[in-house]
């Protein structure tokens, strides 16, 4: 069995408070969790409304597909469709 995690570390321009922040990241969240069936959260900088870090995570039986669908995420994100620009990008594949 594998697990994989990724993290999306983002930046919201245009957002001067956390409702603002909120609008701008639950589209994200609930896309990933329908299109690709993942578990998906809001991490980390909760209070601040200029950035974000959302956590992605899977369980697999084999660490190949486990890839494949951490790259598919990646993907869907990196594809412009939201209005976030991506800081950094974090993926780790643990065999459990």
């Amino acid at each position: 069995m594998h697990v994989g995690i990724l993290k999306f570390y983002l930046r919201l321009d245009g957002n001067s408070s956390l409702k603002g922040k909120r609008q701008a990241i639950r589209p994200i969240i609930a896309q990933l969790r329908n299109r690709f069936n993942v578990s998906v959260a809001e991490v980390a900088d909760q209070d601040l409304w200029q950035s974000a870090v959302i956590g992605v995570s899977l369980v697999s039986g084999d660490r190949r597909m486990a890839d494949e669908m951490l790259s598919s995420v990646r993907s869907f994100v990196n594809s412009g469709r939201f209005s976030v620009e991506i800081i950094e990008e974090q993926v780790e594949i643990i065999p459990v």
